[in-house]
């Protein structure tokens, strides 16, 4: 194995920095300029003409005919440049072999060696450029590979430098664990000082240069990293495919995988790699072309052949091996190792090519026993603060539905909501608990959910469902019970109820009569604005497939368990799998409301928002529920009575409840407590004000126009609105964007 090495010297220019300059022709010469290069600097010159400037990424590449002088010295064609030398094209390296062009970060010489040897085996790789971009120094690579023996079927490696570096501007090193493409939490890390040395690849002009130096003879050329793995295909190489392709060219696809654990002290290794996202997509574009096929026009970058097909290409896949681009002990810096399963083929290979069979490999998991039960007993885990007066209605609608369990955390309450809910307990209607979020300073929901985890009595259920006291289960299947649900999808074990926002329909005073007999105005089914509109609750299966429960949906999925996982939408059509690890709202794919709703009365009335919005938030405590909130969840434009075909049910189960002296005077206590709490706060300037602001003619008009906002809008406020927007109401075609935009009719 022939393995050589070359460096490209580039020269500043008061305009920009050349990359390389090189005969391609008679006369004819190639100019490849670095990101950076000020257009309006390219001209001719008496010695440089018939100037050609093809923009390649941020860089461009200067073709024209030029005449060297007597020391292969040409005059840059930019303003006041200097001269620069000619790199003398070696165009027979390569010639006739079928070669790999690939980029080196952090691999080492074994890794570079188990590439090479893979590719060798089969696809019968017979050359190689590296492109060894990290190291501003000479390269030790050659010597190291050199030391380590010829590689079987390889004969040919040329090793590439630069003097100057090749990363995007401004980029934080490509190999820090956080910055991996699937790394958790990246969104809210802080890139350190920028490394261009180390920072992920910007300057793909130079795919040309190198082609135009190298690689424009080889038989077939397949562009992809040192930690990439093309797979092996069932007949044939990849260059053959190249081949045979019409326009000479196909497409590589990477799939990024990833180690479950990489051992204690020990670099990860190609045969680490031996999971693979379950919600995963294909990503990476690369190439293999055969060049002497290519159009004259067509240009390499990193991802495509500029003007080489008029087509898709056909593609075939590769493994990207993330652990080797971002080195880590811990592989959950990388990539959310819920998301991560055992593939078996990629396990077979990496025993059979690498030393995969030492792989840590997922710990086995088992479904709980009660996936296997045939019954269906369902449980409701709540939060409340101040709830008092609603508790029984939405009590009885869910015991009329078939949910035979309650379980209800309460903090700070002084309108009776405590002593409701500790009677109710008496008397084996529901289980009442303390708040614990003091003690474990976690916010009110979530505290009580990690509580409810480790609940015998939430771990006997059949189905768990979390959810508010303003949220009401509304089924359209059969004649609207729990059970009708669970017949309408069998083998389903998680069912996702998307939102419906129901406003106060212009009802400003607080009664003591029915929250869905009351609130009959509400959003259209089709409301992909405010963000909230589509907000789903859930339903799960107790099997173990997920680790916790969670405000929309269980937590802490098992990925060795995710082909258990039957989970539907509100129409009972299957949800996709990316949405499987963090989905907590539906989309315009995966809304549906033919089986079931989930009716969300977030406002009530306007008296009865006062002291909601006194009373603050369960989850976000430290948001105001303010005048933003009020315009975002009131939502007025249709009418919705589709739950009232449970209305007898419901008043059938709220009157034995209230046949028993204690409970009725218990709701009559916490009614009063909420009429007198309403009048304290309407006596305030503060609320006064908000209150007359809320029951206005402006926003009882604006909660009807919500599908004419874009998103700003409801993150912004109602005040942002133009008042001419107003005669607007209902106008096809009328939108208005945000802050700062235009009333567009």
């Amino acid at each position: 194995m022939e393995i050589l090495s070359r460096s490209i010297e580039t020269t500043e220019t008061p305009h920009g920095v050349l990359l390389a300059a090189t005969q391609t022709g008679a006369g004819e010469v190639a100019c490849f300029f670095k990101s950076g290069l000020a257009a309006d600097a390219i001209a001719g010159h008496e010695s440089f003409t018939d100037l050609t400037v093809t923009g390649i990424g941020s860089g461009a590449r200067v073709t024209g005919t030029a005449r060297p002088d007597t020391e292969g010295r040409i005059a840059l064609p930019l303003q006041g440049a200097p001269g620069a030398r000619l790199a003398p094209p070696e165009p027979d390296l390569f010639r006739g072999l079928d070669t790999a062009l690939a980029l080196r970060g952090l691999e080492d010489a074994e890794t570079i060696r188990q590439w090479l040897a893979y590719h060798a085996r089969h696809h019968g790789l017979e050359a190689a450029l590296i492109l060894d971009r990290r190291s501003p120094g000479p390269s030790a690579l050659p010597d190291a590979l050199a030391a380590a023996g010829p590689v079987p079927g390889i004969a040919r490696l040329l090793i590439v430098t630069l003097d100057t570096p090749t990363g995007h501007p401004g980029a934080g090193d490509e190999a820090l664990p956080y910055l991996a493409p699937d790394a958790p939490g990246k969104d809210r890390m802080e890139v350190p000082d920028p490394d261009p040395w180390a920072a992920p690849f910007g300057e793909h002009v130079l795919y040309e240069a190198l082609r135009t130096l190298w690689l424009g003879t080889a038989r077939a050329v397949m562009n992809v990293d040192l930690s990439d793995l093309v797979q092996p295909l069932e007949t044939g190489t990849i260059f053959d495919r190249a081949r045979e392709a019409p326009s000479g060219a196909v497409q590589l696809l990477g799939h990024r995988v990833y180690p479950w654990a990489v051992k204690p002290g020990a670099a990860p290794r190609f045969g680490d790699h031996v999971c693979t996202r379950f919600d995963g997509d294909p990503a990476n574009p690369r190439w293999c072309t055969d060049p002497a096929r290519a159009p004259e026009d067509a240009t390499w970058r990193m991802i495509r052949i500029r003007g080489s097909h008029p087509g898709p290409l056909p593609s075939f896949p590769y493994w990207r091996c993330m652990a080797l681009r971002h080195p880590t002990g811990k592989v959950s810096e990388i990539v959310p190792k819920s998301s991560l399963v055992e593939d078996p083929a990629l396990i077979a290979l990496m025993e059979a090519e690498f030393d995969g069979t030492e792989a840590r490999r997922p710990p086995p998991e088992e479904l709980a026993p009660a996936a296997a039960k045939p019954t269906n007993r369902t449980g409701i885990v709540t939060t409340m603060k101040n709830e008092g007066p609603f508790i029984l209605e939405w009590l009885a609608h869910h015991r009329a539905l078939g949910i035979e369990d309650f379980l209800i955390y309460t903090n700070d309450c002084t309108d009776g909501t405590d002593t409701l809910l500790d009677l109710l307990e008496r008397k084996g209607l529901v289980r009442h608990r303390e708040n614990p979020f003091r003690e474990t300073g976690l916010k009110p929901q979530h505290a009580a959910l990690q509580d409810a985890d480790e609940d015998p009595g939430v771990r006997a259920l059949d189905w768990v469902i979390c959810m508010d006291v303003d949220e009401f289960i509304n089924i359209h299947a059969g004649e609207g019970t729990l059970a009708d649900l669970y017949t309408a999808v069998p083998g389903a074990n998680m069912i996702s109820m998307t939102w419906r926002l129901f406003g106060n329909a212009d009802i400003h005073g607080y009664e003591d009569r029915l929250i869905t007999e009351q609130f009959t105005r509400c959003a259209p089914e089709y409301a992909r604005k405010p963000h909230q509109a589509w907000g789903f609750k859930s339903a799960v299966r107790n099997t173990g497939i997920f680790k916790k429960l969670g405000v929309h949906r269980p937590k802490g999925l098992r990925p060795q368990l995710v082909d258990q996982l039957n989970w539907v939408n509100g129409s009972g059509k299957p949800m996709p799998e990316k949405e499987y690890r963090n989905a907590w709202r539906s989309t315009t794919d995966t809304y549906g409301y033919e089986l079931v709703t989930l009716n969300h009365y977030a406002l009530r009335s306007a008296e009865s928002f006062l002291v909601k919005r006194d009373r603050g938030r369960v989850n976000h405590v430290d948001r105001d529920q303010g005048l933003a909130y009020w315009f975002r969840m009131n939502n007025n434009a249709e009418e919705d009575r589709s739950i009232q075909r449970r209305l007898p049910a419901l008043r059938a189960e709220l009157a034995r409840l209230m046949a028993d002296p204690e409970i009725a005077a218990a709701h009559l206590a916490a009614t009063a407590a909420h009429r007198a709490k309403i009048d304290a706060l309407r006596a305030t300037e503060r609320y006064a004000a908000f209150y007359a602001e809320i029951t206005g003619e402006r926003l009882s008009r604006l909660s009807r126009m919500h599908a004419h906002f874009g998103a700003k809008v409801f993150l912004a406020g109602p005040d942002c609105i133009p008042d001419a927007a107003l005669d607007h109401a209902g106008e096809e075609g009328f939108f208005f964007g945000g802050p700062g935009a235009e009333v567009a009719g």
